[in-house]
């Protein structure tokens, strides 16, 4: 008798070119083997060079997507993405309750270009009803301050400090991403209540990096949808990524920050 294929689910909106977003989720999956499923939840007009219309899915919407997989396609993860409304961070949180597998939340709240994902209202709802689920939280160092209302981090210490304040909102590990950090070595910091880990990976010189974030929330979801640890999920999905970006620009994709490669173990 087969074994059911790992499976995982975004929850994310919709990006139009393709590099961000659910289209970034589903390629991370099936690069790393493993089957995709979706909830959208808003679709966007964008392309490499901005995104230029916004348009929520409502909740109820949202809430069925969510169901309609969980019922059918049990997921070994799920990844939360882009969520716009504090309506749509309450259709989530209600839809994901009975689910007791790995929930990766990255805090999308602006986008590459600098456009604003996130409302507002819909940042206190997701401190309140959705970081308190996360397994793992993957938030750049403006997100993370942005959560905790500081100042975006400037060295390892505080970096490691808002990461711990993190943790006592809720979630169970949390990934300080050090893209938007200053220096040849790009570092990320896993935060546990057993102590911070440095991952590190030299830091590549491209412009495109469009869907870094959701692609790497994407891959944390799809290795631990195959059974790995919160750790090694981490480490194996940082190094993964690093590899996508170092062959980014080799897929020459729009005239603005393009994606990265997620095929670059695959395509020749």
């Amino acid at each position: 008798m087969s074994m059911p294929h790992a499976s995982a689910m975004t929850i994310a909106g919709s990006d139009s070119g393709g590099g961000a977003g659910v289209q970034a989720d589903l390629k991370a999956f099936s690069a790393l083997g493993v089957y995709g499923t979706s909830a959208i939840t808003a679709i966007t007009a964008q392309n490499t060079r901005g995104v230029f219309a916004v348009e929520p899915v409502s909740p109820q919407t949202v809430s069925a997507q969510i169901s309609a997989v969980l019922d059918d396609i049990p997921p070994g993860a799920i990844k939360i993405g882009m969520l716009a409304s504090p309506e749509i961070v309450a259709a989530v949180a209600i839809a994901i309750a009975g689910y007791d597998g790995p929930v990766v939340l990255d805090p999308v709240m602006v986008a590459k270009s600098g456009d604003a994902l996130l409302s507002e209202d819909a940042e206190a709802a997701l401190v309140e009803m959705l970081i308190p689920r996360a397994h793992v939280l993957t938030p750049n160092l403006p997100e993370a301050a942005r959560l905790l209302g500081r100042a975006p981090a400037r060295d390892a210490q505080e970096t490691v400090a808002q990461g711990l304040a993190l943790l006592e909102l809720g979630a169970r590990a949390v990934v300080m991403k050090g893209g938007h950090a200053d220096g040849p070595t790009c570092i990320d910091r896993l935060v546990t209540a057993s102590g911070p880990i440095a991952l590190e990976q030299p830091r590549l010189t491209t412009r495109n990096t469009h869907g870094t974030g959701c692609t790497l929330s994407s891959a944390i979801a799809a290795e631990l949808a195959k059974g790995a640890g919160v750790a090694a999920a981490v480490q194996r999905a940082q190094a993964w990524l690093h590899g996508a970006i170092r062959a980014a620009d080799r897929l020459d994709i729009g005239s603005g920050h393009g994606p990265v490669h997620h095929f670059h173990e695959v395509w020749a």
